[in-house]
């Protein structure tokens, strides 16, 4: 992974190895990486995530993630189809590596 971060580690599928040198700017490169372009929205989804890891040392897969972002931002956001329209394919893995979390369970 190519970043302005030349001592940046990440795993095979880019998640950080070091989760406190996480920033947005780090956001956004791996972010980029993944052909995604930050909004605030995203953001929101992220900061959402990152203050459930502190409270819980996981990060939560798809189902959770739905119940997580519903409960906190509200029934618009809280379904999965607007959570794909943010992060593609896998939006509870996708989030969490861009949050500078590791890999939810259960997530391929």
């Amino acid at each position: 992974m190519s970043t302005s971060h030349p001592s940046l580690a990440v795993d095979q599928e880019g998640f950080l190895l070091d989760l406190t040198l996480w920033d947005e700017s780090i956001a956004h490169q791996i972010a980029n990486q993944d052909g995604i372009v930050l909004t605030q929205a995203h953001f929101d989804v992220i900061y959402l995530l990152r203050d459930f890891y502190q409270k819980h040392q996981v990060a939560p897969a798809n189902r959770p993630l739905v119940k997580l972002t519903k409960e906190n931002l509200g029934q618009d956001k809280g379904n999965s189809i607007y959570l794909m329209t943010l992060f593609p394919e896998s939006p509870a893995k996708f989030a969490a590596k861009i949050a500078g979390l590791p890999k939810p369970p259960n997530c391929l």
